[in-house]
């Protein structure tokens, strides 16, 4: 090949190997599998993490410390705008009506309302907990706070 003739499509598509084909490909007889054992044979299959005796890699590095993550209380969002856009004047706001609202993923999650955003109107809001600037908005506008236990 010459130099001028050398593109980016040039050795873009590699050939898939051939596979028992024969002798002269390199390929051929056991295909590459050596000889007996279950790896040779067809439907064998081993687990990814095994790494056939050696000590595994989740054996070998060391283990310390603890972990609360999984005790964690986790919050879903809710800011003071998605309020004002999705709920009328004088309406009383519960986890059951934020997650028909599509604004939180189930009745059990546990909800905190931020203040970002402007609030318009009078609403009665309950929830597990309330940013300071989130109570400050809907007891301005007349609403009320009510802290779910």
């Amino acid at each position: 090949m010459l130099s001028n003739q050398i593109t980016a499509i040039v050795g873009a598509h590699k050939q898939r190997k051939r596979i028992g084909r024969g002798r002269a490909t390199g390929h051929g007889k056991t295909s590459g599998r050596g000889h007996k054992g279950a790896h040779s044979r067809s439907g064998y299959s081993r687990r990814l993490s095994h790494e056939g005796g050696q000590m595994p890699m989740f054996r070998r590095i060391p283990k310390r410390g603890f972990n609360n993550a999984n005790f964690t209380k986790r919050y879903e969002i809710v800011n003071v705008s998605q309020l004002d856009k999705l709920f009328t004047d004088g309406a009383a706001v519960s986890i059951d009506q934020l997650v028909s609202a599509g604004l939180v993923d189930n009745v059990n999650c546990r909800v905190k309302i931020l203040g970002d955003g402007e609030l318009t109107k009078r609403l009665v809001v309950s929830a597990h907990k309330f940013s300071k600037s989130a109570e400050q908005k809907i007891s301005g506008c007349g609403g009320t706070v009510k802290v779910v236990a």
